[in-house]
């Protein structure tokens, strides 16, 4: 149960670390220094597109977080084997880390690739109560 704890803490910190991404990086120039005080209208002047892009993937973890945190404590109530909860917690994990990569390095096939495969690890998730 500790490391199903562990793996919704990391992947509660999959948006951070986009928005890290996404903010990192300003302090050396004066004029586009970041701008904690207005972050979102600052993120919606920039036209560094790998920075734009982790701000896009910042919002889509987000999104991507409900039905993974849903179907992750559906199987635990339901009494899925532990094993294979945590097993599909980290696949999705892995997907998830390789997702923001395509973001960032701008590979927008492998990106959706691996949305839907993360898409379907969760679903496999929700239903692993029903597996043999």
């Amino acid at each position: 149960m500790l490391l199903t704890a562990a793996l919704l803490l990391i992947a509660s910190q999959l948006p951070i670390v986009a928005a890290g991404i996404a903010k990192s990086g300003s302090r050396g120039s004066a004029d586009n220094r970041y701008d904690n005080h207005e972050p979102r209208a600052w993120l919606e002047r920039q036209t560094d597109p790998r920075r734009r892009r982790a701000n896009a993937a910042q919002a889509n973890a987000f999104e991507a977080l409900p039905l993974f945190f849903a179907a992750t404590l559906f199987a635990l109530y339901a009494r899925a084997d532990p094993a294979l909860i945590n097993a599909l917690m980290m696949v999705w994990l892995a997907l998830r880390g390789f997702y923001l990569w395509c973001y960032l390095n701008d590979r927008a096939t492998l990106r959706s690739s691996a949305w839907a495969l993360a898409l379907l690890v969760n679903i496999a998730l929700l239903f692993s109560p029903f597996y043999g």
